[in-house]
């Protein structure tokens, strides 16, 4: 049977009117992650840190990498830096300019040409970050009788940019979790409730299809979902100024693919359960893995080798990662290309199992 759009448009239409008359949970899905923006900015905004952090530019090459490690092994043996490996140049030098990395170490050294760093000179972390690095190299050959690494030992490259501040790191993600949160919950648990009142059993009797019912639910909730987060980004824009360097067109794709992944997800968990109380249970406990893996409060760099490759499965992963590349690095549509391929392909799979679980009763 080919879906009825007459149908689908009935059900989206009265999806959206009992939302909209539900104005508590409409304002606090509007207040929720601003208010969780603010608090970040506050408890953040400082800016200060314990440990200083240095990138290890090696892209894979072990055998430079295993060199590099002796050249420069009293600096890397200093237990106060936490360093993380960077496997592209650009990324790396990009993170030195927005003071996220205090010094960037390109460990490919060879004949031809020697190790560089970069450093941003408008860090006071990275003016000590190169000074402990210079002190490791001091008593090594090739330095000179002033303490200073002659050429060919090691090249300095600065890398100039205003810092950028937690919260400002921090909105993209905050923008998804509230992305996520509404998208679970707002079908997910509807759903639930719907079967335990009894609705869905009197739309069985209607021609309706699983498949109309659902796709009318995806579209009432991603237009939802996309108005409530453009409402957050302008307040929080206004609020904290935070920056936006890539293409308006990019961001709205990924978040919309972002939030089908979601809506999806919601409604697997709610395809046959009876009872709220454990679609609630159900998920959060999918949710907050979510928000731990997916570098929404937190960078994944550095964490264990385990963690990094359970994030690699989880769709907020690429939502994150892919905003923040458009509204921080810049990226337009053709950069986040792959990431919103997949995005949509997980989406697809997600809801041709979400309509094969589902029951009306």
């Amino acid at each position: 049977m080919q879906p009825s759009w007459k149908r689908i448009v009935a059900i989206f239409v009265a999806r959206n009117r009992e939302f909209y008359r539900d104005s508590a949970g409409l304002i606090w899905n509007i207040l929720m992650p601003v208010m969780m923006i603010l608090a970040f900015a506050f408890i953040f905004g400082s800016g200060s840190q314990t440990l200083l952090k240095v990138g290890l530019l090696d892209e894979g090459d072990t055998t430079a990498s295993s060199t590099a490690g002796q050249q420069f092994e009293d600096f890397l043996s200093i237990e106060t830096i936490q360093f993380v490996p960077i496997r592209e140049q650009k990324a790396g030098v990009a993170k030195v300019a927005r003071h996220q990395l205090d010094l960037l170490l390109d460990t490919r050294a060879s004949a031809a040409e020697p190790p560089h760093y970069w450093v941003n000179p408008e860090s006071a972390n990275g003016s000590i970050a190169e000074r402990l690095l210079l002190g490791s190299l001091s008593s090594a050959a090739g330095m000179t009788t002033n303490g200073e690494p002659a050429p060919e030992r090691v090249l300095r490259q600065t890398a100039s940019g205003e810092a950028l501040s937690y919260a400002d790191w921090a909105v993209p993600g905050v923008l998804a979790m509230n992305l996520m949160f509404s998208s679970l919950w707002g079908v997910g648990w509807v759903v639930v409730r719907y079967r335990k009142n009894g609705v869905l059993r009197r739309l069985k009797a209607t021609p309706l299809t699983p498949l109309e019912f659902l796709s009318a639910q995806i579209l009432s909730r991603l237009i939802v979902v996309m108005a409530s987060s453009l409402i957050v980004y302008t307040g929080a824009q206004l609020l904290l100024d935070f920056p936006m360097q890539g293409s308006y067109l990019a961001l709205i794709l990924i978040y919309m693919a972002g939030a089908l992944n979601m809506i999806s997800l919601g409604l697997i968990v709610a395809a046959r359960l009876r009872t709220e109380e454990l679609a609630d249970g159900l998920l959060n406990l999918m949710s907050w893995p979510m928000l731990l893996l997916s570098g929404v409060w937190f960078s994944m760099e550095g964490t264990s080798a385990a963690a990094q490759a359970l994030s690699h499965l989880i769709p907020l992963t690429y939502l994150v990662d892919s905003a923040r590349a458009v509204m921080i690095d810049g990226a337009g549509l053709l950069e986040i290309a792959p990431q919103l391929a997949l995005l949509l392909m997980m989406a697809a799979i997600l809801i041709s199992i979400a309509s094969r679980l589902f029951r009306w009763e």
